[in-house]
C-alpha cells in the first residue's frame, strides 16, 4: 500500500525505484504420496461388497501397521455399481464391481518401497505414485521468500550506487508468488505387474528402491523503494 506522503509516482525530489526479486532453492521432498486402490468384481452385490470391505481393511491394517512412518491416510472415492449385459431383451445384470481408492502420505521413505511392494502383492489392488512433496508450511518456503526479499532489497540498492546515490524507504512490497516443481512420480504399474509374477511364483517380491527427486521451490516479491535524488 503506497504511504499517503508518497505519491504513486517519481518526483525530482522523490523518485521511485521498482525491483523484482527471486529466489530459487533446490531441497530434499519431506513426503511422498500414494494412491491405492481397491477392487472387488462378482455376480453378487452383497458379495462384491464384502470383499470390498475386507480387501479395503487389509489395506488399512497394512498402512497404519506403519505407525508414525504414515503423516496421512485417508479414503476417496468409494464406488459399486452393476454392469448390465448386452444380450437378450430388457436390463439384466452381469456382473457388480466395486472400488475404494485411498490416499497414504508418508514421511519414511524407506518404509515408502517396502509398503509399495507389499501392497502390489494384494489381490485386485493397484498403486499409482509416489508423487514427491513439500509440506504446505514447511520452513522451505519462508526461506525462499526471505531470500527473494533480500535479492530485491540488494537490487534497490546496486541500482541506487549506479546513479551515485542511496535508498531512502520502503513504499511497496508485493508478493508476485512462490511455487514448488513436483517431479513425477517414480512408481508405476509396472511394479504391480512385478509384484504380482512374483506372488504367483510363491516368492516374496523384494522392497522397490525409490529414489527421492529433489525438488524446486521459487519465490518472488515486487518492491517499489524511495531514493535519495541523485545528482545527474
Amino acid at each position: 500500500m503506497t504511504s499517503p506522503q508518497t505519491p504513486p509516482y517519481g518526483t525530482p525530489d522523490t523518485p521511485l525505484l521498482t525491483v523484482r526479486g527471486e529466489a530459487e532453492l533446490e531441497v530434499d521432498p519431506e513426503i511422498a504420496r500414494i494412491t491405492v486402490t481397491v477392487t472387488a468384481r462378482g455376480r453378487d452385490r452383497r458379495t462384491t461388497l464384502d470383499d470390498l470391505t475386507h480387501r479395503n481393511t487389509v489395506v488399512l491394517d497394512l498402512v497404519k501397521s506403519y505407525g508414525d512412518a504414515v503423516e496421512n491416510l485417508s479414503t476417496g472415492a468409494v464406488s459399486i455399481a452393476p454392469e448390465l449385459t448386452h444380450r437378450g431383451r430388457g436390463e439384466r445384470v452381469r456382473t457388480y464391481q466395486g472400488t475404494i481408492r485411498l490416499t497414504a502420505e508418508l514421511t519414511d521413505f524407506t518404509a515408502l518401497g517396502e509398503l509399495t511392494t507389499r501392497l502390489a502383492d494384494l489381490d485386485l489392488t493397484s498403486i499409482d505414485g509416489p508423487w514427491w512433496d513439500l509440506r504446505p508450511h514447511s520452513p522451505v518456503h519462508r526461506e525462499a521468500r526471505r531470500q527473494a526479499v533480500r535479492e530485491a532489497v540488494q537490487r534497490a540498492k546496486e541500482y541506487a550506487e549506479a546513479l551515485d546515490t542511496s535508498v531512502a524507504a520502503l513504499v511497496e512490497l508485493a508478493d508476485a508468488g512462490t511455487g514448488t516443481g513436483r517431479p513425477r512420480a517414480a512408481f508405476d504399474r509396472r511394479a504391480v505387474r512385478m509384484s504380482a509374477v512374483a506372488a504367483e511364483a510363491g516368492t516374496e517380491a523384494e522392497p522397490l528402491d525409490l529414489e527421492p527427486q529433489r525438488m524446486w521451490v521459487r519465490a518472488e516479491v515486487t518492491a517499489q523503494f524511495t531514493m535519495n535524488p541523485p545528482h545527474l
